[in-house]
């Protein structure tokens, strides 16, 4: 059962207009399955007959015929006798594999994307601490969040361009327990939600898990407002959940244009638009920061969601949302289902380190433009076939890997001491196994050791030469 459908003019841009190289519909059959696995053709999407996408390429209709013929003899496309065509994967191609904690302490972690504490930390840690014996003479229950912590979090949304007060936010024990009350509020199973491909994978766990329809958008070449609004339409999604900002995990930043064309879009149709800011602190670069989704919104449509993980520390397990004061109610009660509130002294921590969030910032930019310089260099040294975008912002780099399959190298990577995260994990339906995340920030010289065993173990993945003893 087809999802959704693309029409022959959209298409036909996907795929870069007519064919150059011979034979063309061999050119056209690669196009295609590039766009089916990496995501920005989604499965289950019905295909335009074949005389349309022919007349939008400006080719017979035979080139089309024979590549789809071809697409489907591999079995990336299926067809059905009056029901037309549509895209899939071939039996047996990997699946969703699912993000795991290494137990060998002595593996180079590269699935953990979360740098650690700031300088400093142990000073606001120890400032928190004296500033707790006030409220340890209540219950230690504050279902919305430490007023102080509220007020920090609203001031920074005025200062990035977004009025907001402290009613409006909600504190959250991370992010990830900020969408599951979102979806456990907003979402009901079966219902369609727009998300990007690739995206964050525990993101797509909380929503199969709210029996959520997902609706798959592909982001590796950045967004395109035209296929997202179609997506939302055709699906009638109920919300949609993007990363905008230095998005994970292709580091790509979301431009205000397409941010007031995707909140519009919503608007037309209905949906909510839940803007997960987690890496919005994370500018690598100089660049010219968009304001937020939220900016966009003219009748609460937008819920933002933030963390202290990334450019904090991902030990506090401290997050907020940030949405109408109706909403963030709401959110309040909904909660009381999981947890009664967050951890006073962490808050506390929190609400310290936004006092000095720029300094945490510049301290961050620092360190992830070396690293980011080390691993970009190694890669090209040690994997010059692997293509990717170096990013703005973020932590990591999204490669693609030419001829391999990130199911296999990850495999074959542990036998190298690596742990490693396939691309299919950051995709619906098991497509983007051609690509990989590559966190940067680990140590340079961890960074430098860890290519040098990745590539070892893409050869292996490819069959180049035969398996190492296991690592030590």
């Amino acid at each position: 059962m087809t999802s959704r459908v693309i029409n022959a003019t959209s298409l036909a841009r996907l795929l870069g207009g007519a064919p150059e190289g011979r034979p063309r519909y061999a050119v056209v059959a690669r196009s295609m399955r590039a766009l089916v696995l990496d995501g920005r053709l989604p499965l289950r999407t019905r295909l335009p007959a074949e005389r349309d996408l022919a007349a939008a390429l400006g080719v017979s209709r035979t080139t089309v015929t024979s590549a789809y013929d071809a697409l489907r003899a591999e079995g990336y496309v299926q067809s059905r006798q009056g029901a037309g065509s549509w895209t899939a994967l071939p039996a047996g191609s990997p699946k969703a594999a699912r993000q795991r904690l290494a137990e060998d302490r002595s593996l180079i972690d590269l699935a953990c994307v979360t740098p650690s504490a700031p300088r400093g930390f142990e000073d606001d840690v120890a400032a928190a601490v004296a500033a707790l014996p006030p409220y340890a003479c209540g219950p230690g229950y504050e279902p919305l969040g430490l007023a102080p912590l509220r007020e920090a979090v609203a001031a920074r949304y005025t200062a990035r361009g977004v009025p907001t007060l402290p009613e409006q936010i909600l504190v959250t024990t991370g992010a990830q327990h900020g969408l599951c009350l979102v979806l456990q509020a907003l979402v009901r199973p079966g219902d369609s939600v727009l998300v990007e491909s690739p995206t964050y994978p525990h993101a797509l766990d909380a929503l199969r898990r709210a029996g959520a329809r997902l609706v798959p958008a592909g982001v590796n070449a950045g967004w395109d407002p035209e296929l997202i609004t179609s997506g939302l339409r055709q699906s009638a999604a109920r919300l949609a959940y993007l990363i905008p900002d230095f998005q994970n995990p292709t580091g790509l930043l979301m431009d205000d244009r397409v941010r007031a064309a995707l909140v519009s879009a919503a608007r037309a149709t209905g949906a909510y638009v839940v803007g997960d800011e987690t890496f919005a602190e994370l500018a690598v670069d100089d660049v010219a920061r968009p304001r937020p989704l939220a900016a966009h919104d003219t009748d609460g449509r937008v819920i933002s969601i933030g963390s202290a993980s990334k450019v904090l520390w991902g030990g506090l397990r401290i997050g907020w949302i940030r949405a109408t004061q109706a909403l963030v109610r709401r959110l309040a009660e909904a909660r009381d289902t999981v947890d009664l509130a967050s951890p006073v002294l962490e808050q506390l921590i929190v609400a310290r380190l936004l006092g000095r969030i720029d300094a945490v910032a510049d301290e961050r930019r620092a360190m992830l433009r070396e690293r980011r310089g080390v691993l970009v260099e190694a890669l090209r040294r040690e994997c010059p076939d692997w293509t990717f975008t170096v990013p703005p912002g973020g932590l990591s780099l999204w490669a693609r890997l030419p001829g391999t399959s990130s199911t296999a190298l990850a495999t074959a990577a542990a036998r190298y001491g690596l742990h490693a995260v396939p691309g299919t994990a950051f995709g619906v339906d098991g497509v983007l196994d051609d690509h990989l995340r590559l966190p940067y920030v680990l140590p340079p010289e961890v960074l430098r050791d860890a290519v040098s065993r990745l590539a070892a173990a893409a050869r292996e993945a490819v069959g180049a030469q035969p398996p190492p003893p296991a690592f030590v």
